[in-house]
């Protein structure tokens, strides 16, 4: 057996006790394992600090002295060691709590040591526990360079000593044993092209780099590698379904579509939803099954684009569906395009889990039939029992909601899968866009209706909730209505956040009936209260909207023109944007208010900073992913990334993403299933990657 691929309890320096303890808190089973272990940073050990610069403020330092004066002081069982280290500007403490008998043995008082470790304050004294210490002359012959790895750990590790200079001696061993078997993990012609260090060079240097140069070339190589598989492995399944899959020709334009262009438009399409129009009919006549990414700011009109894509569609003689998360939002939809047809003479219907058993009777029925030509709807639409006649376009809103299985359900629909829209109000930052998306075409619209006005956004504390009162009163008696949204519906013993309950209450007192009316939506109440709630609101009988993030997508009120979050430190910048998008939806001037504590973390205060400065939802999802990581930014844990990323960071390497993708995208287009000799080795490496990662599902 290779050494890379023996169990790591063989490796010199580990032993079963430490190789058990790196399986179950690393997941370190081989050598290999270990090689792909990387540093997380780097301490330069070229520099030296004198004792009289040293301070408990400083990270990790080097200094060259003497070590003298040992003493062992405490009793019983907890004793310990320490020693004085000066030098001629000073003098500092080291002290040791375990292996005080090994550092008796090895250290000779008076003698000059290279000693490095964190400083601490106790008392008036300086001192570093448990310290890092060579001899001068040993430190050079390291194998280590200058800039020394420091490797990702955990707390049950570092108190097994299994520290970053344990993981230096053990993968510096692997190294030196198993060199020959690292070979080259990518075509030559690629290596050569793009000007990478070579593989075992760049694994060499990640953990011992000769030089600040060498470990730039070798941090860019293996991320290069990184990004460069993950998208091969989603542009190969894109190129993939191209080639399985055909989809059906909408091939005209026809009387549906042209007539509600011409008679029905409620206002004239932006430029950007002319352009993405245009894009997605020139997929539709491709004869290629579609799998498009509609992206859109809040209120930049994708349910119009989507309607006018759905009428395509049964204009060409087939059936539409539109899929929403929400009964609010798929009866705002529902609501919103039966309204835009009126007088067309098509048939739309709604399914979701409150419609009764009588009518998804003829439901159904109207459905296999052919007679319903766009359905609307929530999960009910995925069920076995939901049949179409002719089913060729899907939508699906706020897809990043629904996980891929139910989404894959869709395609199922149709003995061939019909074309497929996702849309997202969730603007999506374009590294991420090309990884987690990355196997969908991408259409945007970035930009919004004629005669909307950006919403002022204004940072208030809630020690100034009376004059933020004073202004919702103004508001109201210019016609206006106002949204206050809390983050909780109850109050609550672990979180010191506004609640519903208690905010209806001091509502209620500040704005008394009959002057003032009042709605209240949270997600515990009944749909046919929540229903009634909201219509009164959209009928202006009332003037106040108390609600939870329910109301984050699909309420689309023009009249409201203020929106109010409670606590709003507790929201991600993700959802602070999208109930803002409740907002502005009118050409009246909007305002969302922003109410916090005076205490503050300091990502809070970056995300309420954001808020104010920018109305853009690009921008505000660069911000999001920078302070989250790309693991936590909505949508991602469940579409997934084909493999984990171990070195790149897809807020900072987008060149290198972009540079990676295009490799991939050339290779694909000139060899789609990676057939020819020299392409080989992509082939086996996709394949080892897919056995070391999750499973990656047909629907972004």
């Amino acid at each position: 057996m290779q050494q890379l691929e023996a169990d790591i309890q063989f490796l010199k320096g580990v032993g079963p006790k430490r190789a058990e303890l790196l399986n179950k808190e690393l997941n370190i089973f081989t050598g290999k394992d270990l090689l792909f272990h990387f540093p997380f940073r780097y301490i330069d050990r070229t520099k030296f600090y004198k004792i009289a610069d040293i301070s408990e403020n400083l990270p990790n330092i080097q200094a060259k002295g003497i070590i003298t004066n040992f003493q062992t002081k405490g009793s019983g069982r907890k004793t310990y060691l320490t020693a004085d280290f000066y030098d001629e500007t000073g003098k500092i403490e080291l002290i040791w709590f375990k292996g005080t008998k090994w550092v008796k043995q090895s250290l000779t008082s008076g003698k000059e040591y290279i000693v490095f470790g964190k400083p601490a304050r106790y008392g008036r004294k300086i001192n570093i526990a448990h310290p890092e210490i060579d001899k001068p002359e040993d430190a050079e012959k390291k194998i280590t360079s200058s800039l020394q790895a420091v490797y990702p750990s955990t707390e049950k590790l570092t108190k097994n000593n299994i520290t970053s200079k344990v993981f230096r001696k053990i993968i510096a061993g692997v190294l030196e044993t198993s060199l020959s078997e690292i070979t080259e993990t990518l075509p030559l012609y690629i290596v050569k092209k793009y000007h990478l260090l070579p593989f075992r060079k760049a694994i060499i240097n990640i953990h011992f780099p000769e030089n600040a140069e060498k470990l730039k070339r070798a941090l860019y190589r293996l991320k290069f590698e990184e990004l460069f598989y993950i998208q091969l492995s989603i542009l190969k399944k894109k190129f993939g379904r191209r080639l399985k899959y055909n989809g059906f020709i909408f091939s005209k334009v026809g009387f549906y579509f042209n007539k509600f262009y011409n008679e029905k438009l409620p206002f004239e399409l932006t430029n950007a939803q002319k352009r993405v129009i245009k894009e997605i009919r020139k997929d539709f006549a491709s004869g290629k099954q579609v799998n498009r990414l509609l992206q859109g700011d809040v209120g930049s009109g994708k349910t119009l684009v989507a309607l006018m894509l759905m009428l395509i569609a049964v204009d060409n003689g087939y059936q539409a569906s539109l899929m929403a998360p929400t009964e609010i939002l798929a009866g705002q939809h529902f609501k919103t395009i039966r309204n835009f047809l009126d007088g067309l003479g098509l048939e739309t219907a709604l399914l979701t889990g409150s419609v009764k058993q009588s009518e998804r009777k003829k439901l159904h029925k109207d459905l296999e039939s052919g007679r319903i030509n766009i359905l609307i709807g929530t999960h009910a639409l995925i069920e076995d029992i939901v049949v179409f006649k002719n089913l060729g376009l899907v939508v699906i809103d706020e897809q990043h909601r629904f996980g891929v299985a139910q989404r894959a359900k869709m395609w199922k629909k149709n003995i061939r899968p019909p074309h497929v829209i996702v849309m997202t109000a969730t603007p999506i930052p374009r590294t991420l866009a090309m990884t987690v998306y990355g196997d969908l075409e991408i259409s945007v619209i970035n930009e919004l209706p004629p005669g909307r006005k950006p919403v002022k956004t204004i940072h208030s504390y809630d020690g100034k909730r009376l004059s933020v009162f004073k202004f919702i009163k103004e508001q109201i008696k210019a016609g206006r209505q106002i949204y206050i949204v809390y983050p909780l519906i109850y109050e609550s013993e672990n979180f010191d956040y506004k609640d519903l309950e208690d905010g209806l209450e001091s509502i209620s007192r500040a704005f008394p009936p009959p002057e003032y009316a009042i709605s209240v939506l949270h997600g515990r109440m009944k749909p046919e209260e929540k229903e009634k709630s909201m219509q009164l609101f959209i009928k202006g009988i009332t003037n106040i909207m108390i609600a939870t993030t329910v109301i984050e997508v699909g309420v689309d009120v023009p009249n409201a023109s203020v929106m109010i979050i409670e606590s709003a430190e507790r929201f991600g910048l993700s959802q602070l944007h999208q109930l803002r998008g409740r907002v502005g939806r009118g050409a009246d001037q909007s305002y969302c208010i922003l109410m916090t504590s005076y205490k503050l973390s300091k990502e809070a205060k970056i995300r309420i900073k954001t808020m104010t400065e920018t109305n853009d939802g690009f921008k505000i999802a660069e911000v999001d992913m920078k302070l989250r990581g790309p693991g936590d930014t909505e949508g991602t844990r469940q579409s997934g990334i084909p493999f984990e990323l171990k070195l790149s960071d897809l807020s900072k390497d987008y060149k290198i993403l972009e540079t990676a993708r295009n490799a991939a995208d050339l290779i694909l287009t000139e060899d789609p299933e990676l057939t020819q000799d020299k392409n080989q080795i992509l082939i086996k490496q996709l394949k080892s990657l897919i056995v070391r990662n999750k499973k990656w599902g047909m629907i972004s």
